[in-house]
């Protein structure tokens, strides 16, 4: 899968809060501050097609936008490749690296804990 460039990212956000897809104008509108002139967020919308991150029904002539990967498929992909990237494909490592940066609590790791018993046991 490819990767996706911030940009691309912040349309594809604003594309998976929209179940039922959006127009251009909607993603427009649900763009934050400062928006990007709307040629290029056409442009970018026609590169995540391109990509196959985006697919386009065409109601009333004018191009309909929804996401063709979830954003729970696209989360697990790019997680697991900053694991294999900078952790040596490791979880732990990910977990301790967040630990040494003060960046998880010992609440959230017993959470983890909680949730990694409760999947064994289903």
């Amino acid at each position: 899968m490819k990767k996706l460039t911030q940009a691309e990212e912040q349309i594809m956000q604003v594309i998976w809060n929209l179940p039922d897809g959006g127009f251009l104008k909607d993603i427009i509108e649900l763009l934050p501050e400062p928006k990007a002139h709307s040629n290029t967020i056409a442009t970018l919308l026609k590169i995540l097609v391109e990509k196959e991150f985006v697919q386009i029904s065409n109601p009333n002539r004018n191009n309909l936008y929804s996401a063709k990967i979830s954003k729970s498929e696209y989360s697990g992909l790019r997680m697991a490749g900053l694991t294999d990237s900078f952790f040596e494909g490791s979880y732990a490592n990910v977990v301790s690296f967040l630990v040494d940066k003060n960046q998880m609590s010992i609440d959230d790791l017993e959470t983890l804990i909680q949730q990694l018993k409760s999947k064994q046991n289903d």
